[in-house]
């Protein structure tokens, strides 16, 4: 069994992400052969690349205010407490929207995060 706090996992930056951290909280370091559990902070104006991935993501929104962009170019509103499924190849954008950080958990399959 592994237990962390978000506090034990250093932020990172990522190329081709504006104003974004990511952290791996649970992943293969930690024994998890399968899934990947992610954190992310995007800060006011940061945004994720209008991107696909041939895997699903599960998101859910810890706090603050965003939206996510669609394929056709809409913009569905975010909030704390939201739960977002992303299907395999889904063309997605997560923006921040607000003056507060945006962040939300995301689990992958670990081919999403290699």
């Amino acid at each position: 069994m592994i237990i962390k706090k978000l506090s034990d996992v250093p932020p990172v930056s990522m190329p081709g992400y504006d104003q974004v951290k990511k952290q791996i909280v649970i992943g293969p370091d930690d024994g998890s052969e399968e899934i990947v559990l992610r954190y992310f902070r995007l800060e006011p104006g940061g945004a994720s690349p209008h991107h696909t991935h041939d895997f699903p993501h599960l998101v859910k929104i810890e706090s603050g205010t965003g939206t996510v962009l669609d394929e056709a170019g809409h913009e569905r509103p975010l909030q704390q407490g939201d739960y977002i499924y992303i299907a395999d190849n889904e063309v997605h954008q997560f923006k921040n929207t607000a003056s507060e950080p945006f962040n939300f958990i995301c689990i992958v399959p670990k081919r999403g995060e290699g």
